[in-house]
Order: structure tokens, then C-alpha cells, then sequence
């Protein structure tokens, strides 16, 4: 390993790096550029954000390089899923989108920082570095994106609170809104990291409360009661 200042966690071993992304190049490209960079272990590569959570559970990475669109689970979802298991990896995205859509999502799950693929490699290498030591690094379209939100006016309080879930808990309302989106129930499953038995017993519970029989009626029911809303 290089002698470089720069290179390595404070206490002055390498930096462990876990890649998520779906697309097999990307990985490839990215896992290589780290493994020839000094002060870099590249300790796994993710497919999606399932896997990316059981790799960071087995293998302890420092920081995960999480792409945010990704079949199965997306980046969000697996954000969230490590901060709720307790992960001590800081999860740096690395997507092509700089939106509000994107942006805020994955900050608010818990992401320490938000770069865009098109950054050049050295600024990259020193965000992932910088990410590592404990800070936040982010692209300056994300960076102003956050900024115009903050310096906006507050809600008017005449503006209606969100509905609540009704008669359903929020694992519930979770697991029909994404029967909403068209996820099966072992899609659904894999979203929520639950077993596809935990999804089949919720949505149980959801018919009983809701007096209907099936996902169709579910569904419209759960519109009709304004539980769900279009696009949610």
C-alpha cells in the first residue's frame, strides 16, 4: 500500500469500499479504478440494494458507492435499511440523476453524500476519501438543489396536513402501495425486507380492515378512502 498521506482511513488502513450498481460495467469499471487506487479495498460489488445491504453486513465496508436506480431494491430502500440496522458505512450515491426527486430521498434516508457518474475520476477518488474521514460531499447541482429548499418560504399552515394511514398501520399502508405500483408479493418483499409470507399475512390484515377480498378491491378501496393517492 502507498505511503500517500491522503491514502487510507485515519487510523491508517485502507479504505473498505463496497460498489452498488446494477449495470455489470459500471461495477467493473468502478471496483478497478478503486483496487488500482492506493488505500482502497474493494471489499464487494452489489447488484441491487438487497444485496448491497447483506454485503455490507458480512464484509464492513467503510463507505458504499450506492447507485440509487436499481431493480428490486433501489438505493433509497437500502439506505434506509442500513441505517436501520445499525450500519456504521457511510453510503456515498453515485447516480446520473440530480433532481428533487433524487436528491432529497436519498439525503433524507441517510446518504453522507451525492455525486453524479459524469465527475472525473480524481474528484471521485477524493470524494470517496473525503466521505471516509466523516464528511459530506456534494455535487453542486445537489448542493444548490438543497439550498434553494432550504431558503424556501415555510408551508402555509392553512395548507392540510398529509392523510394519515386510517385504519391500516404504515408497514401496511407500505406493503399496498406498492401493491398500488404493481410490485408482486415477492417484489413487495424484497422492497421491505421482509418474507414474502410477511406480505401475504399484511395484505390479510388490509382486506379484513378494509372489508374486501382481494388486491384489486384493496386498492380501490384504499383510493376511495383517500389511504392512497395517485402517483404515491
Amino acid at each position: 500500500m502507498s505511503g500517500d498521506a491522503g491514502a487510507g482511513t485515519a487510523e491508517g488502513r485502507a479504505i473498505r469500499l463496497l460498489v452498488a450498481d446494477d449495470h455489470p460495467v459500471v461495477r467493473d469499471g468502478l471496483a478497478g479504478l478503486f483496487a488500482r487506487e492506493p488505500g482502497f479495498e474493494v471489499v464487494g460489488e452489489a447488484a441491487d440494494g438487497a444485496e448491497a445491504v447483506r454485503l455490507a453486513e458480512a464484509h464492513g465496508p467503510d463507505v458504499v458507492l450506492m447507485d440509487l436506480q436499481m431493480p428490486g431494491t433501489d438505493g433509497v430502500t437500502a439506505i434506509r435499511e442500513l441505517v436501520r440496522r445499525g450500519s456504521t458505512a457511510r453510503v456515498l450515491v453515485l447516480t446520473t440523476y440530480d433532481t428533487d426527486a433524487h436528491v432529497l430521498p436519498a439525503i433524507a434516508a441517510g446518504a453522507a453524500g451525492y455525486l453524479l457518474k459524469d465527475a472525473p475520476r480524481d474528484e471521485l477518488v477524493r470524494a470517496v476519501r473525503a466521505t471516509a474521514r466523516g464528511e459530506s460531499v456534494l455535487a453542486s447541482s445537489a448542493a444548490a438543489l438543497l439550498m434553494r429548499r432550504v431558503r424556501a418560504p415555510a408551508p402555509s399552515a392553512s395548507v392540510p396536513p398529509p392523510a394519515d394511514t386510517g385504519p391500516l398501520s404504515q408497514r401496511e399502508l407500505e406493503v399496498l402501495q406498492l401493491v398500488a405500483s404493481g410490485s408482486t408479493n415477492r417484489e413487495a418483499a424484497g422492497k421491505l425486507f421482509i418474507t414474502e409470507a410477511t406480505v401475504k399475512s399484511h395484505l390479510l390484515n388490509i382486506y379484513a380492515k378494509l372489508g374486501v377480498s382481494d388486491r384489486a378491491a384493496a386498492v380501490t378501496e384504499a383510493f376511495n378512502r383517500g389511504l392512497l393517492r395517485p402517483h404515491q
